[in-house]
């Protein structure tokens, strides 16, 4: 999910002081990988789901990581770099300041209550649409069920702009991506702004 509030990571200003929820990714583990974007089949699909909790996962959270940052983004999932597999990180920050840090394998969003589905209608943006945005109703609370990167059961919860991370990245794993939900006129006005934009990292070109 792309940052369009601009929100700066404390390893990119030393200077501040924000509550962390969750554990930082060692970065220095990772490597940078191109974006995939609109067109991309991998991101039109429902991805597979991950039976092998191993190194190899975890290689893929660093650099799933690693990737997120080099795009200045604040989730990714992994079909965003061409990953036929169900995990998503995360380094998000929510309506109250708080940054919000971690991955969800095999996420499945929670069917919220009646009472919880009050709706937000702020602007969002995606890697995989650049330099596009727009706004999206989205239920301002969200809560996903999965598993950590070693296989044991993990629920992480969000409000405000950390919910519409969190719903943005199930939905990537799942074969949408957000210009999916929006009308058709404001599909298109997105994918105009993409195609006149010029994205500021690496991506894969759609042949």
């Amino acid at each position: 999910m792309a940052d369009e509030h601009e929100h700066d990571h404390p390893e990119q200003d030393e200077t501040a002081e924000q509550q962390v929820v969750g554990e930082l990714p060692d970065v220095s583990k990772g490597t940078a990988r191109p974006i995939t974007v609109f067109g991309n089949p991998v991101l039109h699909r429902e991805v597979a789901t991950v039976t092998a909790f191993d190194g190899e996962l975890a290689a893929l959270i660093d650099d799933m990581f690693v990737s997120m940052y080099a795009a200045d983004g604040v989730g990714l999932a992994a079909n965003q770099i061409g990953v036929d597999l169900k995990v998503f990180v995360y380094d998000c920050p929510d309506d109250e300041g708080v940054r919000h840090v971690g991955h969800v394998v095999n996420p499945v969003l929670e069917e919220l209550p009646a009472g919880r589905r009050a709706l937000d209608d702020s602007p969002e943006g995606c890697l995989s649409v650049p330099t596009a945005y727009m706004e999206l109703a989205r239920p301002d609370f969200a809560a996903v069920t999965g598993q950590d990167k070693d296989g044991n059961p993990v629920r992480v919860e969000g409000t405000g702009f950390f919910a519409r991370c969190l719903q943005h990245e199930t939905d990537h794993l799942y074969g949408y991506l957000y210009i999916d939900r929006l009308s058709k006129r404001d599909r298109k006005d997105a994918l105009r702004q993409m195609s006149e934009g010029t994205p500021k990292y690496a991506t894969v070109p759609n042949d």
